[in-house]
């Protein structure tokens, strides 16, 4: 795993017990930088380099040494490490000290109306970003503090009814795995990705499966691999409760086939928190 010294904006290389670490939650811009360029020193005029400043000014502030983006800490020219990565994903949130989501398109001054059109909201990768980590943070476009899903009511109420999910699964983290198998694909339902196997992919760890990265299989196949992966390991059949106008075989084509599978609930439970606001 590379972290980011905040300090000096070195980057160094860890093991399995990295050092305390702060991990950003970003939807990606035209001009973000990678690895090969961070490295480099180069493109340190664009918008993608001076978020990497803020961000790591911010870790300063807030007493981390360590920082970890997603741009630029992963080698994407290689396949194995992007693989690696992709797959640890969820334990990289799990495992920060804090992350810190940051809402571009979210202004200071009027942060409580823009979060609900935000996009962050629609993107499949932040969906983990948002569950997986044990504290959660959001700033505006300066940067400044909006607010963390910990100490916010409001913040829970806005993600709340943004996403759809019970403010159960947003604040004990021990909860996620007993949401039901066709509630926790409704969460992503109304989400995209640029790629389209991403979709998939981006659900790995919501599921805790690990599958290779097949990209131009297409999306339909990675998320029928995706569901196969977790029927072999649970016995919820509520996999198999979504629309069947979206039907591909035995299996969902893809996750908008449980747009309205969230209040499905766990085995042998009561749908105790649906409607999910």
């Amino acid at each position: 795993m590379r972290l980011i010294d905040v300090r000096t904006l070195e980057i160094k290389t860890f093991g399995d017990k990295p050092p305390p670490y702060a991990i950003l939650s970003h939807k990606w811009g035209a001009e973000e930088v990678t690895y090969q360029e961070f490295v480099a020193h180069q493109k340190q005029n664009g918008k993608g380099y001076q978020k990497i400043l803020d961000f790591c000014r911010t870790v300063q502030e807030r007493a981390v040494k360590w920082a970890w983006i997603d741009t630029c800490c992963i080698d994407k020219t290689s396949s194995a490490e992007l693989s690696e990565a992709i797959n640890s994903m969820w334990h990289y949130y799990r495992g920060a000290a804090y992350c810190i989501a940051y809402l571009e398109d979210v202004s200071s001054l009027h942060h409580i109306n823009d979060m609900y059109k935000s996009e962050w909201f629609t993107r499949g990768w932040t969906l983990q970003e948002l569950l997986a980590p044990r504290l959660l943070a959001f700033c505006s476009s300066d940067w400044s503090r909006i607010g963390s899903m910990r100490d916010s009511a409001v913040v829970r109420a806005i993600v709340t009814r943004v996403t759809g999910i019970h403010t159960k699964y947003l604040t004990n983290h021990n909860s996620i795995s007993n949401a039901s198998v066709a509630r926790r694909m409704s969460w992503a339902a109304r989400r995209k990705t640029t790629r389209e196997e991403d979709m998939a992919f981006c659900l790995m760890g919501l599921f805790n499966v690990h599958m290779s990265l097949l990209y131009g299989e297409g999306g339909r196949n990675a998320f029928y691999r995706l569901q196969k992966k977790i029927i072999k390991q649970s016995n919820d059949e509520s996999i198999f409760a979504f629309n069947a106008n979206h039907i591909g075989g035995i299996l969902a084509a893809r996750p908008t086939a449980f747009r309205d599978s969230g209040p499905v609930p766990e085995q042998g439970a009561s749908s105790d928190c649906s409607p999910e606001t």
